[in-house]
């Protein structure tokens, strides 16, 4: 190890300070790595990989931290490799639709610097104003606006990645079609960090939505919020986001961050609208209509600055929560749309039974909810009754036809559980993707697989 500090002057760190700042993420879990470096080019990342591999030492590639599963927790001795000081916005090209980033680039910064141009980038995760693009990329990002417009995955083009050992490889296309070949572009988006690292990368973009229109609709129960998600996606309207909040997630709200919602509040949907202006008034009146048929209030953001107060809120959910318990386990299942109700019901009945109370939001119009298990860490039985039935949760959500994690990944939380949904010849597939990329496991081991 003595040699590797001088091979990025200027770029490493061994640092006591910097090893406890770069050992976790937003998972709450942690490990101390054995060096940090802030690479700046693809250049560094190849001697960063090349010297790993010679020495047989892991290599964490980092973004922002900001995942919810541990993704980029150090393995023991590993080299944290972070890409925030790789943030440039490398070309924009508006009469392709595309734009070239490196993956330190902020998700939010990216949006704000694409709509001087007249161009709309849709993957918004929560996290849009600190996580990076590459950390999208690796975990498949979604976001609200994935009900109308698809996940980070439809959006890659291509990418520049650096394999364990060093070499440069080079994905996917600059145009709108390629068929050439295996995709191994989709491979690498989602992959955790766990095959190559990501260092350049190629999103399609969108021309700016003409108008966009709000509206909030409050509930007096939740199942009628879960049953009007399915009537507006029936009736052919597709809002560009459906987002839901129960009652305990509305409180930690109002607590955290006034919004002045009524007291008897069960539900509140969060409904967004773009397209050209009669379209979407034709829509929101709509809506409007199914909602109340239902039980609902509706409100309808007056401008821009309501609208932005409005979103603050819903992303201000995660740190709201945590003011109402010391320890939050948070899962993102999804179920298809059609049995988002009964979801709900089963959570509800399964707070009552266990005493351990369930906070949900989230994406309700592609049916992804994030559950939250409020309990106290440091209470043993408590946080052992927890464990149990994040599994019994899992169990439901596959019963209900759906999926474990939508966005968040698998990382290191949910990595016990992938085989309720993944069946051993299709592990086996991917365990053997992983050992041709990486034949050594040094790259992010001890993700993903059990």
């Amino acid at each position: 190890m003595n040699s590797f500090p001088d091979l990025l002057p200027g770029k490493v760190s061994i640092a006591p300070e910097d090893l406890l700042c770069y050992g976790f993420d937003a998972s709450g879990l942690d490990a101390c790595p054995m060096a940090v470096v802030w690479v700046e080019d693809v250049f560094d990342v190849v001697k960063v990989m090349q010297y790993a591999y010679d020495h047989d030492i892991p290599v964490v590639p980092r973004g922002a931290g900001s995942g919810m599963t541990g993704g980029s927790v150090p393995a023991k001795g590993a080299i944290v490799v972070s890409t925030e000081r790789m943030n440039r916005i490398l070309e924009v090209n508006k009469e392709d639709l595309s734009v070239l980033v490196e993956p330190g680039v902020i998700n939010g910064r990216l949006q704000r610097e694409l709509e001087r141009y007249g161009l709309f980038y849709p993957p918004d995760p929560s996290s849009l104003n600190f996580c990076t693009i590459g950390g999208n990329v690796a975990e498949n990002a979604g976001g609200a606006r994935a009900l109308k417009y698809g996940v980070t995955r439809d959006y890659v083009l291509g990418l520049e990645a650096v394999l364990p050992d060093g070499r440069i490889i080079t994905t996917g296309v600059n145009t709108a079609k390629g068929v050439v070949g295996y995709d191994l572009t989709r491979l690498l988006v989602g992959s955790e960090g766990t095959l190559a690292m990501i260092t350049k990368i190629r999103l399609k973009v969108l021309p700016l939505p003409e108008a966009v229109i709000t509206l909030l609709a409050l509930f007096k129960r939740g199942e009628d919020a879960g049953e009007t998600v399915q009537y507006i996606i029936s009736e052919g309207i597709l809002p560009r986001a459906l987002e839901f909040l129960d009652a305990e997630t509305i409180r930690a709200v109002e607590s955290y961050k006034t919004v002045g919602l009524p007291d008897d509040t069960e539900a509140m949907l969060l409904i967004e609208l773009d397209g050209a202006p009669a379209v979407i008034t034709r829509d929101a009146e709509n809506i409007s209509v199914l909602c109340r048929k239902l039980g609902g209030e509706v409100i309808m953001a007056e401008n821009e600055l309501a609208r932005v107060k409005l979103w603050e809120s819903r992303r201000a959910v995660s740190p709201a929560l945590f003011h109402i318990s010391p320890t939050k386990i948070n899962e993102d299942i999804v179920v298809p749309r059609s049995r988002l109700a009964d979801m709900l019901k089963r959570l509800k009945m399964l707070s009552e039974s266990t005493g351990i109370r369930i906070v949900n939001f989230g994406h309700a119009g592609d049916g992804n909810i994030h559950v939250n298990l409020m309990v106290d860490r440091t209470i043993k039985k408590e946080y052992e009754r927890a464990q149990k039935l994040v599994e019994k949760i899992f169990r439901i959500t596959l019963e209900l036809g759906g999926t474990i994690s939508g966005e968040h990944g698998v990382g290191l939380t949910k990595q016990n559980y992938i085989t309720m949904e993944i069946h051993p010849a299709e592990l086996d597939l991917m365990k053997k993707i992983k050992q041709i990329f990486d034949p050594k496991n040094l790259l992010n081991p001890g993700k993903i697989f059990p």
